[in-house]
């Protein structure tokens, strides 16, 4: 009995030297974190999506076309697909300024104004023809200069039959479309053209003094406005900067000789829709739904002679990227990573 119990005694002295050696080998792995295993972290890994985005500022130049000092913002790699901007009435390369720092990261990007428009030289109405015509061949003149041999092509308003004449005439440098408001269709001259259609009808002092609220203070805030979401989100800098091109000597004459010569392009309407159905370009359609000048009207023909076509209908309205120039610069990305390569 004596003998169990010195046995049962020295197993618990055993037991207890154990217990102190343990606890204090973790106090020491405590005060000593060298001595603890952590979980080891595997490097952080930069994906494409994570890298930062490379930005590159707009240069604003001036080129000598046809012996006119055109003005011009670029921005990105020469290197980069390109994208020619042509902006619409009454505006200037302007209405693209934040679509051009949305995609310089990935796009060289080129925007143009008219003879008359913005910071391009104003030639006296005696010595230029204020027709598409002539701004076609500027903008014809102006990528040769630039040596472009080809490109994805943004046109709005007045930039679609400017555009639609140089894509006509050369099809084989055209990479894409991109078409916002601007019409191809007679589907599109709706409400607002009924007093343009009687100028061009009825060419008169009296009628074409119908037409010059539309590029005065309120006509030109209107444009802007009409058909957005929320009023607030337009900065009046934009009419306040078309003004300054608008109230020069002689620009409101050169508006409604443009007004007027509108009327050449519709009989162009079934050559430009050939050119669709033979060389079916990869087009995108951004469309302000809401646009009284250019309704949607006009955007829904284009499904007749497109099979390439990727179409989106915008709440907003005439300027669409005004309002939603984050999504159709989105928009304008997916479309070109796939189209475009």
């Amino acid at each position: 009995m004596k003998t169990i119990k010195i046995l049962i005694y020295l197993g618990f002295l055993i037991f207890a030297t154990y217990s102190a050696n343990a606890q204090t080998a973790d106090l020491a792995s405590v005060n000593d974190p060298h001595s603890i295993d952590f979980p080891t972290k595997q490097p952080y890994q930069i994906t494409a999506k994570d890298a930062p985005k490379i930005s590159y500022p707009t240069l604003h130049k001036t080129i000598k076309v046809n012996g006119l000092d055109i003005f011009y913002r670029e921005a990105g790699r020469k290197d980069a697909p390109t994208i020619l901007l042509l902006h619409g009435y009454p505006t200037s390369s302007h209405m693209f300024r934040n679509l051009i720092e949305d995609l310089s990261d990935e796009y060289h990007l080129i925007a143009p104004d008219y003879p008359g428009y913005g910071n391009s030289e104003q030639p006296p109405m005696a010595s230029f023809d204020y027709t598409f015509d002539n701004m076609a061949l500027i903008v014809e003149g102006f990528l040769e200069e630039l040596d472009i041999k080809e490109y994805s092509i943004y046109l709005m308003d007045y930039g679609a039959p400017i555009g639609f004449r140089i894509v006509a005439k050369y099809p084989e440098r055209v990479q894409s479309l991109i078409i916002q408001n601007g019409n191809a269709y007679e589907e599109g001259l709706r409400d607002f053209w009924i007093p343009v259609k009687k100028y061009w009808n009825d060419y008169t002092l009296e009628n074409g003094k119908a037409l010059e609220g539309f590029h005065a203070p309120d006509g030109l805030k209107w444009q802007y406005t009409d058909g957005v979401q929320d009023v607030e989100t337009i900065s009046p800098d934009n009419w306040k900067i078309d003004l300054q091109h608008l109230t020069k000597t002689e620009n409101p004459e050169i508006q409604l000789a443009m007004f007027y010569d509108y009327r050449t392009n519709v009989p162009l309407y079934p050559e430009w829709q050939e050119y669709f159905r033979t060389y079916q370009p990869q087009t995108l359609i951004v469309w302000g739904k809401n646009d009284y000048i250019f309704p949607a009207d006009g955007a829904y023909p284009y499904k007749k002679d497109l099979k390439n076509l990727e179409f989106h209908l915008i709440d907003t309205g005439h300027f669409a990227l005004e309002e939603e120039g984050d999504k159709i610069a989105r928009l304008i990305r997916e479309f070109l990573k796939k189209e475009v390569k």
